[in-house]
């Protein structure tokens, strides 16, 4: 015990393993539908082209886009969370090979397919589906703030705490990426659309 909590990196990337082994787990139960599937490659086609309308992009990665992972928080709220994460699994692994900035294995984890994941953390919040966003982006900044503590401590500034970096840098990205995501939602008919995809969890 003594030896993870001297090496931070070692204390998160058990932490991420067990985040993603526990999340894989999980989706095994989903009961896919060939509707899901349709659905799930819809939507992650659209996210994938919603990502290239880049507002702005980070050069150590990250992009600020007008409104990427709202169809994985349809998908979450229409089939679950479970479906979400399963979708935002695998677009971290499409958003890996769009966007790439590797530093190290278990960096790699926490910035594409975990975050990513979280967002199906949205369909949790089945009343509200605004709040629903912003718990999804909320478990999506915990994972980059913890990567930028971890991994990108020595882009901070001199004199800068790691932690005020991260927070700064990817609490402004994710911020703003949720603010566009809820006010695309708004502009949306979100009602209707998830209407027209049939069962609901």
């Amino acid at each position: 015990m003594a030896e993870l909590l001297s090496s931070p990196s070692s204390l998160f990337a058990m932490t991420g393993l067990f985040a993603l082994t526990g999340s894989c787990i999980y989706m095994r139960k989903i009961h896919l539908t060939t509707q899901m599937l349709v659905y799930v490659a819809l939507m992650l086609a659209i996210t994938v082209v919603l990502h290239q309308l880049r507002v702005f992009h980070f050069p150590q990665g990250g992009s600020l886009t007008l409104g990427a992972m709202l169809p994985i928080v349809l998908l979450s709220y229409r089939f679950g969370p479970s479906v979400g994460a399963m979708a935002g699994f695998l677009y971290g692994f499409i958003n890996l090979l769009q966007d790439p900035f590797i530093l190290h294995p278990i960096q790699v984890l926490f910035d594409y397919p975990l975050p990513f994941m979280a967002i199906g953390l949205a369909g949790l919040v089945k009343k509200n589906f605004y709040l629903g966003i912003l718990f999804g982006f909320a478990g999506r900044f915990l994972c980059h703030f913890i990567s930028g503590i971890v991994f990108f401590a020595s882009y901070a500034p001199e004199g800068m705490s790691p932690i005020i970096y991260s927070l700064t840098v990817n609490g402004s990205l994710i911020g703003a990426e949720c603010l566009i995501c809820l006010l695309v939602a708004k502009l949306l008919p979100i009602r209707r659309l998830l209407d027209s995809m049939g069962q609901h969890h």
